[in-house]
């Protein structure tokens, strides 16, 4: 069997009291690294748990930097969320720091992937939520200064874009004075009264 790690063979290296440090998932994920000629060392760490080595020896498998989120700091979805974003030659810069939760950066690879403006809301200042409505709009080209703004809930944003989406005055209801119910109530009736004029 070949040299590897530090010169000990797989076989000797399983009875080191270095690999028995870890628990049985995270050895599985050393070994795995091993047979696939991977360079362990970056992840046969202990303050990474079995998730993250598994993310960490997948980028390794696709040869991308695992520089960017080899850090114990990320949790294993964060590292995921990264991960497929280099898988895709995205600017992972954008979402890749502790700022941003595994859902926001979710919200930020996706945008990127449609190469929209995800300045516009990778922000920490805004929620999931209220990202994924942002980019919804973003993807329909839709006016979303109008209602990008933290102070906005994500329902109150839903309202705000749908009414843009049916070419409504939206700057009538675009406004923190009124919950979602009123916003919707207000663009169901400026709805009726466009629907009706065309008729």
């Amino acid at each position: 069997m070949n040299k590897i790690y530090n010169n000990l063979t797989v076989e000797n290296l399983t009875k080191t009291e270095w690999f028995n440090q870890f628990n049985s998932e995270q050895r599985k994920q050393i070994l795995a690294g091993l047979k696939e000629n991977l360079d362990i060392s970056i992840y046969a760490k202990s303050e990474f748990d079995e998730y993250q080595m598994f993310e960490i020896r997948a980028g390794l498998l696709a040869n991308l930097d695992v520089s960017i989120y080899a850090k114990s700091d990320f949790n294993n979805y964060q590292m995921e969320q990264i991960r497929e974003g280099l898988e895709n030659n995205l600017d992972v810069s954008v979402y890749a720091t502790l700022d941003f939760n595994s859902y926001q950066m979710r919200e930020i690879k996706i945008g990127l992937f449609c190469e929209l403006d995800v300045s516009i809301y990778a922000k920490t200042v805004f929620n999931v939520s209220q990202m994924e409505q942002i980019r919804l709009g973003l993807r329909n080209n839709l006016n979303v200064s109008m209602y990008a703004k933290p102070e906005l809930n994500e329902y109150q944003m839903n309202e705000i874009r749908k009414g843009l989406k049916s070419n409504l005055d939206v700057s009538v209801y675009a406004k923190t004075d009124f919950d979602e119910e009123q916003m919707h109530e207000i663009r169901l009736k400026l709805l009726q009264e466009k629907n009706f004029i065309k008729k």
